[in-house]
Protein backbone atom coordinates (compact mmCIF):
# COMPACT_ATOMS: atom_id res chain seq x y z
CA UNK A 1 0.00 0.00 0.00
CA UNK A 2 1.13 3.53 -0.70
CA UNK A 3 1.12 5.91 2.24
CA UNK A 4 1.62 9.64 2.49
CA UNK A 5 3.52 10.77 5.55
CA UNK A 6 3.64 14.39 6.73
CA UNK A 7 6.97 15.46 8.22
CA UNK A 8 7.30 18.27 10.73
CA UNK A 9 10.09 20.47 12.12
CA UNK A 10 13.64 19.28 11.45
CA UNK A 11 12.39 15.99 9.96
CA UNK A 12 11.04 17.91 6.97
CA UNK A 13 14.34 19.73 6.61
CA UNK A 14 16.39 16.53 6.77
CA UNK A 15 14.23 14.76 4.19
CA UNK A 16 13.92 17.82 1.97
CA UNK A 17 10.16 17.29 1.65
CA UNK A 18 7.12 18.12 3.75
CA UNK A 19 5.17 15.11 2.53
CA UNK A 20 6.83 11.76 1.82
CA UNK A 21 5.29 8.82 0.01
CA UNK A 22 6.31 5.29 0.93
CA UNK A 23 5.13 1.89 -0.15
CA UNK A 24 4.77 -0.93 2.39
CA UNK A 25 2.96 -4.27 2.36
CA UNK A 26 -0.66 -4.30 3.54
CA UNK A 27 -0.82 -4.73 7.30
CA UNK A 28 2.60 -3.14 7.86
CA UNK A 29 3.47 -1.79 11.28
CA UNK A 30 4.40 1.76 12.19
CA UNK A 31 7.96 0.52 12.69
CA UNK A 32 8.02 -0.81 9.13
CA UNK A 33 6.86 2.56 7.83
CA UNK A 34 9.68 4.27 9.74
CA UNK A 35 12.20 1.78 8.36
CA UNK A 36 11.01 2.39 4.79
CA UNK A 37 11.30 6.14 5.34
CA UNK A 38 14.88 5.63 6.52
CA UNK A 39 15.65 3.70 3.34
CA UNK A 40 14.13 6.37 1.13
CA UNK A 41 15.46 9.35 3.11
CA UNK A 42 18.77 8.27 4.72
CA UNK A 43 19.17 11.61 6.51
CA UNK A 44 16.18 10.62 8.68
CA UNK A 45 17.75 7.38 9.96
CA UNK A 46 19.44 8.87 13.05
CA UNK A 47 16.12 10.35 14.20
CA UNK A 48 13.75 7.46 13.53
CA UNK A 49 14.10 5.72 16.89
CA UNK A 50 13.12 8.91 18.76
CA UNK A 51 10.34 10.36 16.63
CA UNK A 52 6.65 10.32 17.43
CA UNK A 53 4.23 8.90 14.88
CA UNK A 54 0.57 9.80 14.75
CA UNK A 55 -1.85 7.67 12.75
CA UNK A 56 -5.27 9.19 12.17
CA UNK A 57 -4.41 11.87 14.76
CA UNK A 58 -3.45 9.44 17.56
CA UNK A 59 0.09 8.66 18.68
CA UNK A 60 1.06 5.04 18.08
CA UNK A 61 3.85 2.63 19.00
CA UNK A 62 6.08 0.90 16.46
CA UNK A 63 4.06 -2.33 16.62
CA UNK A 64 0.77 -0.65 15.67
CA UNK A 65 -0.62 -1.88 12.35
CA UNK A 66 -1.26 0.84 9.81
CA UNK A 67 -4.63 0.75 8.01
CA UNK A 68 -4.85 1.52 4.31
CA UNK A 69 -5.45 5.22 3.64
CA UNK A 70 -4.29 6.28 7.09
CA UNK A 71 -3.26 9.85 7.81
CA UNK A 72 0.31 9.62 9.10
CA UNK A 73 2.45 12.37 10.61
CA UNK A 74 5.94 12.28 12.13
CA UNK A 75 7.09 14.66 14.82
CA UNK A 76 10.44 15.05 16.54
CA UNK A 77 10.38 14.45 20.30
CA UNK A 78 9.21 17.47 22.22
CA UNK A 79 10.56 18.57 25.54
CA UNK A 80 10.50 21.71 27.50
CA UNK A 81 7.87 23.80 29.03
CA UNK A 82 8.76 26.18 31.73
CA UNK A 83 8.78 26.01 35.45
CA UNK A 84 7.59 28.97 37.38
CA UNK A 85 9.87 30.33 40.00
CA UNK A 86 8.25 31.05 43.27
Amino acid sequence: MKLKVLLFAHLKEKAGVREAEVEVPAGASAGAVKARLGERYPALKPSLDRILMAVNKEYVSDDTLIPEGADIALFPPVSGGCSRGG
